[in-house]
């Protein structure tokens, strides 16, 4: 086996340091989160840490951030969904009804001592990205695409409140052939308007990192970026020695880029930006993305 090259594990430690750094500096007591300690988190927001038993490892999912594929990887390692008994092999083969299912094992679903000992015991991963690309990746498939689900949860009340839609279309389909669609710009200020201190009226598709996967309290081994996935997936399935059973497929299908952000961002004004970085600003500073007032100054050094 060859050597895993100096950089990738360079990259980890930076990546590792930077979190603990700004964790443990006074300065950021906004951003290091409400729970200083495990003990502190309440049960129901460890939800989206994930177990396989079988090789212990624990992932916590952020979604937008390529959660479909590490969990059908999850699935596959850990053998929790079977047909006719016998475990899913193949990653692909696995339904997309199936993903975000009840198949996969939750920390919090054993009793506090046991996660204790997992946490401690087990290799701990999560995936992380520009906080401003994941809101515009969660928009494009949340609202711009045909999901009657978000459109009846959040997509008629941003039509009404911020679209001026007094009466929208109840059906999604209806809504988007005659063009009644909540624009980014509506969705921007959706997001404004939640209450930031109460974290969990975020839906968990743009709600900040910090309250999905607790960074500050949960000691991560391991912090893979989108922006440089396929690097960080092999390095990360041969550390955790599962490389030979699972691989990550290769990330471009509808992938957003970091440099959407020019595209996206350029009818939203500087005011609701840096209002809108506020709300983001420990995932930004957690894990190293720089956010930048003027669009223009936007380039690729967020992937370190």
């Amino acid at each position: 086996m060859s050597p895993v090259p100096l950089e990738l594990k360079l990259r980890q430690h930076s990546r590792k340091m930077l979190l603990y750094k700004q964790c443990i500096d006074s300065s950021n007591s906004d951003i290091s989160g409400k729970w200083a300690t495990f003990d502190d988190i309440p049960h129901d927001e460890l939800s989206n840490l994930l177990v396989d038993d079988r090789h212990g490892i624990i992932y916590c999912y952020v979604p937008k951030v390529a959660c479909t594929a590490w969990k059908r990887i999850m699935i596959v390692l850990s053998e929790s969904l079977k047909v006719y008994g016998v475990p899913y092999r193949n990653i692909l083969d696995v339904p997309i009804e199936e993903v975000h299912g009840p198949s996969l094992q939750q920390l919090n679903a054993y009793p506090k001592a046991v996660m204790k000992q997992k946490l401690e015991t087990y290799q701990k991963f999560l995936f992380v990205r520009d906080p401003f690309v994941r809101l515009i990746s969660a928009y494009k498939d949340k609202f711009q695409s045909l999901n009657q689900i978000f459109y009846h949860k959040d997509g008629m009340y941003i039509l009404k409140k911020f679209g001026h839609v007094p009466n929208p279309p109840a059906a999604v389909e209806q809504a988007h052939a005659q063009g009644i669609v909540p624009s980014f710009n509506n969705f921007v200020q959706y997001i404004l308007s939640l209450p930031a201190v109460n974290y969990t009226e975020f839906d968990e598709h743009w709600r900040q990192t910090l309250h999905l996967c607790h960074p500050c309290a949960i000691e991560y081994d391991f912090i893979g970026k989108m922006e440089t996935i396929d690097e960080d997936a092999a390095h990360l399935l041969r550390i955790l020695r599962v490389d030979n059973i699972v691989q990550l497929e290769p990330m471009t299908r509808n992938k957003t880029e970091p440099n959407a952000i020019k595209t996206w961002f350029s009818n939203i004004t500087i005011e609701w930006r840096r209002k809108l970085y506020d709300i983001y600003k420990a995932d930004f500073k957690l894990f190293g993305y720089k956010y930048h007032d003027t669009l223009d100054d936007y380039k690729s050094e967020n992937i370190t």
